[in-house]
């Protein structure tokens, strides 16, 4: 499946990032610019988002995970995956369906899914007709500043709005929201065989830090971090102690070379 893809980095391993559902590769545009001096890193645009094209067909989960799969396949025989949010739930699939595609997995303000939640599915479901009704530009207004922390500076609000008007559209989104509001993958965590890092803000007001306490706990191997000064866009909103959470972890994981980085945890 033919995807648009932002890469950097020229050496060391593979790190695919996912982006949320309402947002594109630009959300990873701190990760490309920092963490490509120890890794190559790779942010799609998911099918039907930004750059993609719309895909000839309707997706589901195990659609979108097969999507990933195949960008790790053209580049590399397997991949550390970063997913934020529904790229997260995306991340957990790929890592149940493809695990030998799956070196670890990070996953940040995520969940199991909305089809845990009756209520949460139903209003998943609602936003394509939202979408249509309101418009991408409307769209984002509504929902972006909620991403991100109360004190978040203004001009980052701007900043994922615009992403966000830019990357939404019909039918990509819908097939998306539909993806999410089946999704409760909480039978199949336990079986997930990598490796795990589970951050969340720890004002995220999207999913939130019980939730992703549940789903650290539901993994095996897996490191669960709160992230100081953050909404549910933590990579964006304190990247560089995002970033340095996802260096430890992959130092860890695949004894990635010590190399100076300024950050505070």
């Amino acid at each position: 499946m033919n995807v648009h893809l932002e890469k950097a980095g020229s050496s060391g391993p593979l790190l695919l990032c996912l982006h949320g559902i309402g947002s594109s590769s630009a959300a990873f545009a701190p990760q490309l610019a920092e963490l490509s001096a120890y890794v190559r890193i790779i942010a799609w645009d998911a099918p039907g988002y930004a750059k993609s094209p719309d895909p000839a067909h309707p997706l589901d989960l195990d659609g979108f995970a097969d999507a990933a799969a195949e960008v790790i396949r053209a580049h590399g025989t397997s991949a550390h995956v970063l997913g934020v949010s529904w790229g997260g739930v995306i991340a957990l699939r790929l890592a149940a369906r493809h695990p030998e595609l799956v070196e670890s997995l990070i996953v940040a303000g995520s969940s199991a899914g909305s089809g845990t939640d009756p209520a949460k599915a139903e209003g998943m479901r609602r936003r394509a007709a939202e979408l249509a009704e309101l418009g991408p530009r409307e769209f984002a207004e509504r929902r972006g500043p909620r991403l991100l922390s109360p004190d978040a500076p203004p001009e980052l609000v701007r900043r994922v709005v615009d992403t966000m008007a830019a990357s939404v559209r019909l039918p990509g989104y819908a097939y998306a929201a539909e993806a999410m509001a089946a999704a409760d993958l909480r039978a199949e965590l336990p079986a997930v065989s990598a490796p795990s890092l589970v951050l969340c803000g720890d004002q995220d007001r999207v999913t939130g830090v019980e939730t992703s306490q549940v789903l650290a706990g539901a993994l095996h191997k897996t490191a669960y971090v709160i992230v100081k000064d953050a909404g549910h866009l933590a990579n964006q909103e304190q990247p560089e102690r995002f970033d340095a959470w996802v260096l430890s972890h992959l130092r860890i994981t695949d004894r990635l070379p010590e190399q100076e980085f300024t950050s505070c945890l």
